[in-house]
């Protein structure tokens, strides 16, 4: 790893927007922690470098090649790496793996083995009645595994199983959070008279002490066994607290509760803050943010306003999520709504592949209801341009300066997501700051480190600790 301290959118040609988005839109999906996906091609345009995986001089060699198609590797890759935390099994995800391609790669395969997978660990094991612990620990991993059948399930035969799917690894999380010792307490957070915000308080245990406490923020679309995977333990073994949430556009608001993403975040955080400050075991003058993937643009949004946050881990850090589209797709994007969502209807959506298709529902759907239920239906949606201007609006570039608190801002080599981000999120901080790379030298190469979230944690508990000691 490395260590420091201390445009606007032109109508686009049919033909240059047909063949940018043929040769590249597979590798849209950017921006949850299970993100990547499609079936991603390389586009030609130097400018989208960050899409063409396959172009960066295979960032995955060898064993971590686990797919050809880096969209669904990445995916496999997560689940592969949420072993160290109890949160996968390497046989499991291996076995499935080679399942997949024995059957042939496509979203119907991978989806449906991996909801199989799901289904046998959410049963008791062959051998017995199981205990406590091992059903607590296959109710974690099969809440993984509906995780990434979930993410695919809209290119399947079956994208109107997607909510069933997400209920599925939510009633795999909530039991594996009922046989946790102790179990988090567990809450409906008000959210300014809309679907309140359930959340998860984990603690190490029911002393009552007052300690320092962090708010894991997920992106947009990874589910909560992610925040398992890269936070809770990780907390409760340095003995602080860890508060799991979802947000609008995430989990159950988004899925259940139809409510999309909004730009100003604090609004999301300032309820949390709000609710841990009335809780006797929580250090007040101690409460840090953490945003993983699209989150690292969430998280400084939300500190640059909630003054009560102590201090920030963007993981990375983001500006501009639409910066985070190839600019085939943001060249849609017009000024006049009629404009975009003619060129969108009548040039783009007849022409594009299954798998792109596909992937443009899956990230559009956390902003844009009519795109989730359309999806839902095997329908594209017909309104690029209102989701479209939801993303753009979620651009924190002139907001970052806002920021006080000590900063740590992540980046990743072959970041392949939001590449260049993090470094100018950090250049652009004036409060106490560092900026920490992970490389391939330690496997901890790609978006959110996949293959490494344990040095991931440690990065960031280690760099927490020193900002926010324990008492």
């Amino acid at each position: 790893m490395t260590y420091a301290s201390g445009d606007p959118a032109s109508g686009p040609t049919r033909r240059s927007t047909l063949a940018g988005l043929i040769g590249g839109a597979g590798a849209v999906l950017a921006t949850g922690c299970t993100a990547a996906g499609g079936s991603p091609a390389p586009d030609p345009t130097p400018t989208s470098r960050a899409w063409a995986t396959a172009a960066m001089g295979n960032p995955t060699p060898g064993a971590m090649t686990l797919f050809k198609d880096p969209g669904f590797n990445f995916n496999g890759l997560l689940a592969l790496g949420s072993a160290g935390y109890g949160a996968g099994e390497v046989g499991e995800v291996l076995t499935a793996v080679n399942t997949i391609n024995k059957a042939g790669l496509s979203a119907q395969t991978y989806t449906e083995t991996f909801k199989n997978l799901g289904e046998q660990l959410s049963g008791p094991p062959g051998n017995g009645k199981p205990g406590n612990q091992t059903t607590r620990f296959r109710a974690l991993r099969a809440a993984q595994y509906y995780a990434q059948a979930l993410f695919f399930v809209l290119g399947s035969d079956t994208p109107g199983s997607e909510q069933q799917l997400y209920q599925a690894g939510r009633d795999a999380w909530d039991t594996f959070c009922g046989l946790c010792d102790p179990p988090p307490v567990t809450a409906h957070v008000p959210y300014g008279g809309r679907a309140p915000l359930p959340v998860w308080f984990f603690r190490p245990d029911t002393s009552g002490k007052r300690r320092p406490t962090v708010i894991l923020t997920n992106g947009s679309d990874g589910q909560n066994v992610d925040m398992w995977t890269y936070g809770v333990p990780a907390a409760l073994q340095r003995g602080w607290n860890a508060l799991v949430y979802d947000g609008p556009g995430q989990g159950q608001l988004l899925f259940v509760d139809q409510t999309v993403f909004t730009p100003r975040w604090e609004t999301v955080v300032t309820p949390l803050v709000d609710w841990l400050s009335a809780r006797p075991d929580v250090d007040t003058g101690k409460i840090a943010l953490t945003g993983l993937s699209m989150a690292g643009d969430l998280a400084p949004r939300a500190a640059a306003f909630e003054t009560r946050i102590a201090a920030l881990v963007a993981m990375p850090g983001v500006l501009s999520p639409w910066l985070g589209f190839p600019p085939e797709i943001r060249k849609i994007l017009t000024p006049d709504k009629q404009q975009t969502n003619a060129i969108w209807n009548n040039d783009v959506v007849p022409q594009l592949p299954p798998p792109a298709a596909a992937t443009m529902k899956k990230r559009f759907e956390p902003f844009s209801i009519p795109a989730m239920l359309a999806a839902r239906q095997g329908k594209m949606f017909t309104d690029f341009y209102t989701p479209a201007m939801l993303i753009k609006s979620l651009d924190i570039t002139d907001v970052v300066p806002r920021i006080k608190m000590p900063t740590l801002v992540l980046d990743y080599e072959d970041e392949q997501f939001y590449p260049g981000q993090p470094r100018q999120m950090y250049d652009r901080l004036t409060c106490p700051k560092d900026y920490v790379k992970l490389t391939a030298a330690t496997g901890a190469q790609l978006h959110c480190s996949p293959m490494a979230p344990q040095q991931h944690c440690e990065v960031v508990f280690d760099w927490l600790q020193q900002k926010l000691p324990t008492g």
